[in-house]
């Protein structure tokens, strides 16, 4: 796919200082470019690059000034990182939605309905009382159970499983291997020591622009529903439990693992590795460092928390000098105790 800088000035609403005819048809790190690529200068510290980078064209920042004679094309944007991001998003989109058609082997049942301009590749499995919109991707191996409806431009790469009942908005991007709607984590215990399974009747819904990462697995309510709103982002490998919501526009890394009932604000950054316990509310535009456990209920929003259990990162701060001083006050308390029981 062969594009040329002045039509990808266009899409990004760059201006152009170089050859707008140079052609450009794929995208490299700066310090790996070659012919016919196009990368980005947003960080300062990669600038000595720009200067002997073999790329065909680099996007930069309207208030670059170079210090040296550069033999590349730029596009000068308001934002690089940004507009680079907005062109691998249109490369994807091209890409993806470039394959048409219904593979054999394949099964969809008779009660199934399908949108135009679909994807069905081999060994897709789609149940009764599906309902799928226009412009979909539905990879090869993928399953999807009873009465899920997805909604319009959705892509569902390899092995994803959509479990009955399950409800995707647009533009929805499922990665390898993910699982929405897998039964919540329930169970009764009983008087003699054994558990009793709570059946879990829920659902998940996604709303729109939500992007699910590889192996991540989104458990359905016990009753109602397991909701991701708008515009979330979740990483490979997480577990979100029965019955949680995750507000819109909310990021989360790897290995973060949400228990059930949990309710987590707009806007929220989660790092890595990160355990939230169940039943707590998380406010608005709180950002949790990785590694961090989260127990109870915070109420301040805007807040950066860390730790486990986490606490505010201020409090944490103070707390981490006095953590470093532990080895020297306890010489301090070993050397008074000598001296105390020398002077007896």
């Amino acid at each position: 796919m062969e594009f040329t800088v002045k039509q990808i000035a266009v899409l990004l609403g760059g201006e152009i200082q170089g050859s707008e005819e140079d052609k450009i048809n794929k995208i490299a790190k700066i310090q790996e470019g070659e012919a016919g690529a196009i990368s980005f200068l947003a960080n300062p510290k990669y600038e000595k690059f720009i200067y002997e980078t073999q790329s065909s064209a680099v996007l930069v920042n309207k208030t670059f000034v170079p210090k040296k004679d550069i033999n590349t094309t730029l596009i000068v944007v308001e934002d690089p990182y940004s507009a680079f991001s907005t062109l691998l998003e249109e490369y994807q989109r091209l890409t993806s939605f470039s394959k048409k058609g219904i593979e054999q082997p394949s099964f969809i049942h008779e009660k199934a309905t399908i949108g135009e301009e679909e994807y069905i590749g081999a060994f897709a499995y789609i149940s009764e009382n599906v309902s799928i919109g226009k412009n979909c991707r539905i990879y090869p191996q993928v399953f999807i159970g009873e009465n899920v409806k997805i909604g319009d431009n959705v892509i569902l790469y390899p092995g994803v499983k959509v479990l009955q009942n399950s409800v995707i908005g647009n533009y929805c991007t499922i990665h390898a291997g993910a699982v929405i709607g897998s039964p919540g984590f329930g169970f009764a215990p009983q008087k003699d020591g054994t558990y009793k399974d709570i059946p879990q009747i829920g659902n998940v819904v996604l709303e729109d622009h939500v992007n699910i990462g590889a192996n991540t697995t989104i458990d359905c309510a016990t009753t109602g529903s397991t909701i991701i709103e708008s515009g979330v982002k979740l990483d490979n490998l997480i577990q979100i439990a029965h019955n949680v919501t995750i507000g819109k526009n909310t990021v989360m890394a790897a290995m973060t693992g949400v228990a059930g009932s949990t309710e987590i604000g707009e806007n929220c950054m989660i790092g890595g590795q990160v355990a939230i316990s169940g039943h707590g509310k998380i406010p608005n535009r709180t950002q949790i460092a990785g590694n961090s456990g989260v127990r109870g209920n915070f109420t301040e929003e805007g807040k950066t928390i860390i730790g486990s259990p986490a606490i505010d990162m201020k409090d944490f701060k103070r707390i981490f000098v006095v953590y470093k001083k532990l080895p020297d006050l306890l010489r301090k308390i070993q050397k008074l105790e000598k001296e105390y029981l020398n002077s007896q």
